[in-house]
């Protein structure tokens, strides 16, 4: 009986591991393809609120700051840091005390993939 009772916690534990372990694409906000075509974004109206709320702020990409690309508060600072912005919003590095949301970044990377336009 005992060797019934641990061989039977062994599979409830093995179980919950795997349950547990189990990627859940719905909690996956990293978007596998973006198809930007579908997407409207433009830098005053969707990417620069994006980069003020969740990066241009004290202790991290702020007038000022040494962080990373250094302050990310103007269309010039943002746009020759794109490619880094890109690979770290993609990656769901930055921003550090936050996470965007799939729609969010993929509203990022396609005004980057678009060529970053000041609109």
């Amino acid at each position: 009986m005992k060797k019934l009772l641990s061989l039977a916690g062994f599979i409830v534990l093995m179980t919950v591991l795997v349950i547990a372990c189990k990627k859940d694409s719905e909690n996956d906000n990293t978007p596998a393809t973006v198809d930007c075509s579908t997407i409207t974004t433009t830098f005053s109206g969707t990417v620069q609120p994006l980069m003020n709320t969740s990066c241009a702020k004290s202790n991290c990409h702020a007038t000022g700051s040494v962080n990373g690309p250094g302050p990310l508060v103007t269309y010039t600072q943002i746009f020759n840091a794109r490619v880094k912005i890109k690979d770290v919003v993609a990656s769901g590095t930055m921003p550090q005390d936050a996470a965007f949301s799939a729609s969010q970044k993929a509203l990022i990377t396609c005004w980057i993939d678009a060529g970053a336009p000041n609109n």
